[in-house]
């Protein structure tokens, strides 16, 4: 909006026009600030939100200071809330599950492979490292097998923001074995809890652009009150002579310059705990109500015409417990008969429970919740009654995320891995491949792979099996495709499983040969 000039600002414009260019400025910043653009989000003068003012930080002032409370808090509430806890395991199950299997898929061109040769190769290498993969011993705890870590990795970020990956040399068999090791967030930390600086921030060293350069890794958990002797050794992110990756951090980042991860159940941990707390009150008064008792009401003047003296102090001692026959009665049990004192009349409770409105009101904050996380309501409660419409496009919905978390893990968890462990068994002479350390784009073509993980199943299997069998036909879809969205199985790896198959039925005499066509005329 144009700024109305007044005759003052017609004689300061005249004589000193920097300081009428500084009026116009401060005028038009304040008229900015009280009167606001166009987005009634931005105003300052309305009641409803005139008070609402964040603190607008980058992403690391925002969230470091509150990592450690959001870890501690979000892991209670996996351990303890059954919506926290099973939203965690439903991602973790669909987006990892068993795992996923990693398929080579060099670029054979560029390697100049005929694809005979390729193919050659990529067995030998699918085969070695399914070899690695399935033993324990790649695991520098020799815990879990790489699938198990995958699974583990993964738990770990979505529960404390972010999980560390530390690529190590361990002893095995006789010799050294390039093993994987995971460091929990909170171990990640500056050196005796020094304060951040511009370089150090929650124990990342960064460069002048950002770039991580050190890690600073805790020997055990820091948080521990009981711990003794804590000692921080600096990680360095990359070796310093091969320029290879040494450690990294597995988190989603959601701003740019981030450093650290933030719990995925952080903008949910306020209504999970509430919801915990009206679901345990609602609990309660629905035990209360049910432990229904009967409460016996005595006569005054009967009870001093039947009983002595010694017997009426003796009964009174008794009245005060719940029965006055079983001394250890509680209202943990129900069916209680209670005494009541003579003149004493007893006052019906009724809590009105199971309370009708507390599933809707249950489901209602459950939605909101399931929409922060990714989860439709279908799928965060596990219940799909409502039709086959409704339960296949929540599944779909929640797919999408399921999807986009599973190639996180691609690129930045296990694909990172191979490619260390890959140029680990080519330095050792274990898997030729030409060029590998001398030409960047060789190495890309040899590193190259497809991870493999679980489908998303079926609803109505016999429907979607006709549904794919139509999209081929039109030729808007491909069996390969299908494969991966049936089971997460590869179309090639199904197609050589079923031809040895029907090698070895057609042997035992089980199948019988398709004859050749025989185009003769009779």
């Amino acid at each position: 909006m144009p700024i109305k000039k007044t005759i003052p600002d017609h004689i300061v414009e005249y004589f000193a026009p920097q300081q009428a260019l500084a009026r116009y400025k401060s005028r038009a910043f304040i008229g900015a600030y009280f009167k606001g653009g166009g987005y009634t989000g931005a105003s300052k003068k309305r009641n409803t939100i005139g008070n609402f003012n964040p603190v607008d930080g980058d992403i690391n002032d925002d969230t470091i200071a509150d990592l450690p409370t959001l870890r501690s808090r979000s892991r209670d509430l996996i351990r303890n809330n059954a919506i926290g806890g099973g939203a965690v395991r439903t991602i973790v199950n669909y987006v990892v599950g068993t795992g996923l299997t990693m398929q080579p898929a060099i670029n054979g061109a560029r390697l100049g492979l005929s694809n005979a040769e390729a193919g050659i190769w990529q067995d030998d290498v699918a085969e070695r490292f399914s070899a690695w993969a399935e033993s324990p011993d790649c695991h520098s705890e020799r815990a879990l097998n790489f699938y198990g870590l995958q699974a583990l990795a993964f738990r770990s970020m979505l529960e404390s923001g972010d999980v560390g990956s530390l690529l190590a040399k361990a002893p095995r068999d006789g010799g050294e074995q390039f093993v994987v090791q995971l460091i929990e967030a909170d171990r990640i930390s500056n050196p005796d809890k020094k304060q951040d600086t511009e370089k150090l921030l929650a124990g990342v060293e960064i460069d002048a652009n950002g770039a991580p350069l050190t890690y600073h890794v805790c020997n055990q958990n820091p948080n521990n009150i009981k711990s003794q002797n804590r000692n921080w050794t600096p990680v360095p992110a990359f070796g310093a002579k091969t320029g290879r990756r040494n450690f990294w951090l597995l988190f989603e980042h959601l701003r740019p310059g981030q450093l650290r991860g933030i719990p995925v159940l952080a903008p949910v941990i306020e209504p999970l705990k509430q919801l915990s707390r009206y679901t345990e009150a609602e609990l309660q008064a629905a035990v209360v109500d049910g432990a229904f008792a009967i409460f016996m009401k005595m006569d005054p003047d009967a009870f001093q015409g039947i009983f002595e003296d010694a017997d009426r102090a003796d009964y009174m001692k008794r009245v005060n417990q719940w029965d006055g026959k079983y001394p250890e009665a509680t209202l943990e049990g129900p069916g209680k008969v209670v005494n009541l004192l003579p003149g004493e009349e007893p006052i019906e409770s009724n809590p009105g429970r199971p309370n009708s409105e507390f599933d809707p009101f249950v489901q209602a904050i459950m939605r909101q919740i399931g929409s922060e996380l990714g989860l439709p309501f279908e799928v965060l409660i596990k219940h799909y009654t409502s039709s086959y419409s409704a339960a296949r496009a929540a599944l779909l919905d929640a797919w999408r995320m399921f999807s986009v978390r599973r190639e996180l893990v691609a690129c930045y968890f296990v694909q990172p891995i191979y490619e260390e462990w890959l140029a680990d068994q080519i330095a050792h002479g274990h898997i030729i491949a030409r060029g590998f350390f001398e030409d960047n784009m060789l190495r890309r073509a040899w590193s190259q792979a497809n991870w493999i993980g679980d489908g998303p199943g079926s609803i109505n299997p016999s429907v979607e099996a006709d549904a794919a069998q139509k999209r081929i036909d039109m030729g808007i879809s491909t069996i390969a495709a299908e494969s991966i969205l049936y089971d997460g199985i590869d179309w090639w790896t199904k197609h050589k499983q079923r031809s040895n198959e029907k090698i070895q039925r057609i042997k035992a005499g089980l199948d019988v040969p398709i004859a050749a066509n025989n185009n003769s005329k009779v």
